[in-house]
């Protein structure tokens, strides 16, 4: 029995939008837009830098969507494109100036989207909810910006090794090993509030 190939879910949008139709390049962006705002947001911790980014990523799609030739998915395509310049964007931001925690937002457990949860737990949840988010949040910032990224694709967003692999441009084996440390880092930054979480 032959496996036939994985076809793009996104082919007929692509290709109308390759032929001039603006619209079905908006209903990709529509698509696209949440995964690709969270892959932003958790590599930066900045709203304002990452609505920017967004719509720079958004515009160099457009311009190089006639490039494309669908040789992965147009979802890779346009993860490796919003990855590659949030990696570049964060080279230049270091260079720019020392990271400062004052520059971080205080991440992602201010989001209103994200608080509603928490909102609906006793004081003391919605307490321990929000520290353990603020030690989170620090602790992904803390990785190295390859490391933050495959953590954000694997276990916040659930890409699988073999697509992450595709979007960076690396083996699997590089994603795994690239986890495997990452998460060695992530555990040894929590281990503090572990331990003073077991006291309470």
């Amino acid at each position: 029995m032959t496996v036939s190939p994985k076809i793009d879910p996104d082919l007929d949008l692509v290709q109308r939008a390759q032929g001039g139709d603006t619209r079905a390049f908006d209903e990709l962006i529509m698509k696209y837009s949440p995964k690709i705002y969270g892959l932003i947001y958790n590599m930066t911790s900045n709203k304002d830098d990452t609505n920017d980014l967004m719509q720079d990523v958004f515009a160099k799609a457009f311009r190089s969507l006639g490039r494309f030739q669908g040789k992965s998915t147009f979802y890779t395509w346009i993860y490796a494109i919003a990855t590659n310049m949030t990696l570049n964007f964060l080279k230049k931001r270091k260079r720019r100036m020392a990271s400062s925690l004052d520059e971080v937002d205080s991440g992602i457990q201010n989001d209103p989207a994200f608080v509603d949860y928490s909102n609906r737990a006793n004081p003391r949840q919605q307490s321990d909810v929000h520290s353990l988010q603020e030690k989170l949040n620090e602790a992904i910032q803390a990785l190295s910006k390859d490391h933050r990224a495959v953590v954000i694709m694997f276990d916040i967003q659930g890409i699988p090794h073999a697509e992450i692999s595709r979007i960076l441009g690396v083996s699997e084996g590089t994603v795994r090993s690239r986890l495997f440390y990452a998460h060695k880092q992530l555990q040894g930054h929590l281990e503090e509030f572990r331990l003073k979480a077991a006291k309470i």
